[in-house]
């Protein structure tokens, strides 16, 4: 009887509870398929960031070229 047991405990540990985790998560990734308002918010506000971070960039590597030409190769 405790045989019995034993093999059904496995089948259920191997077979069916990763069906059942796989089936939750699912769920819940597309439930939250999308970004909230808050999540938005800061991805704008990252992205315009990062726009002005490679203004400034590109107008640093423009001063560097006019000052010290072969600055590219002394790195």
């Amino acid at each position: 009887m405790s045989g019995h047991f034993f093999v059904l405990t496995i089948l259920f540990i191997v077979v069916v509870l990763p069906i059942v985790i796989i089936m939750h998560y699912t769920t819940k990734w597309k439930a939250t398929k999308g970004l909230t308002d808050e999540e938005q918010v800061t991805l704008e506000e990252l992205w315009q960031t990062s726009q002005r971070m490679d203004s400034r960039l590109n107008a640093l590597e423009t001063i560097l070229d006019d000052q010290v030409p072969d600055w590219r190769r002394k790195l």
